[in-house]
């Protein structure tokens, strides 16, 4: 089963300032509530114009993340009961839920923490070690983009295309994840962009591809450096 750690919602990264209050998680069996650290402002959100707007962003990190942490909690919850009681069947039927909205809630938690504005470097290259794979790799930075672009536009319906890095290998590469899955096994995410339509459709409506260029002038590369080194 999914960690209970999964009962947080992250803070973005590209918070400016304090909020105004925070976001309350609450788990039914054990009476408790979770809550994050303070999210940010409406204002806020718009750090990231103009590759995504305030209004996707507010409308993405706390009502569609907030949906997947509050029904993996639910489903968690049920699993618990499930598990108490040794019901098979129940804890098989609910394994579908556990991984879809905890699966959403590992993803965009690693999606924030892919954005920055560029005030904060986002959309700076990567550097040092994560560098030289995708140009040895790729060729290059922008080599790497296009067939990362080209992957995400070929995910049918919805999903997310990730660099990642293979353990056994050390080699990084591109893959896609449909819906929420995560990136789970030998893989280890890098970088991660949402192609599901609620992260551009109400800015970028069905020109998919728009957001696909514009997103990367707020990629964090720092993050994924990070990863890239730990992994």
């Amino acid at each position: 089963m999914v960690s209970s750690a999964l009962r947080t919602v992250a803070r973005p990264v590209f918070r400016a300032t304090a909020a105004a209050g925070p976001l309350r998680c609450i788990s039914g069996t054990a009476q408790t509530t979770f809550v994050t650290q303070s999210l940010t402002l409406k204002d806020d959100y718009g750090a990231l114009e103009p590759a995504i707007s305030g209004q996707i962003m507010e409308l993405h990190h706390s009502k569609h993340h907030q949906t997947y942490v509050n029904s993996y909690n639910d489903a968690a919850d049920k699993m618990a009961a499930a598990e108490a009681n040794d019901d098979i069947a129940t804890k098989i039927t609910l394994q579908p839920l556990v991984n879809f909205h905890g699966g959403g809630h590992i993803n965009h938690t690693l999606f924030w923490e892919n954005l920055a504005p560029k005030n904060q470097g986002g959309g700076e290259p990567p550097s040092g070690e994560l560098a030289k794979a995708i140009d040895s790799t790729y060729g290059s930075l922008e080599e790497m983009k296009k067939k990362f672009n080209a992957a995400m536009a070929g995910v049918q319906g919805s999903g997310w295309a990730w660099l990642v890095k293979d353990t056994q290998t050390g080699n990084i590469g591109i893959r896609t994840y449909a819906n929420q899955d995560p990136v789970v096994g030998p893989f280890k995410p890098l970088l991660g962009i949402d192609a599901w339509e609620h992260a551009y459709y109400l800015q970028y409506q069905n020109r998919k591809a728009e957001y696909f260029n514009a997103v990367w002038d707020v990629v964090n590369w720092k993050a994924a450096e990070q990863r890239f080194a730990k992994a």
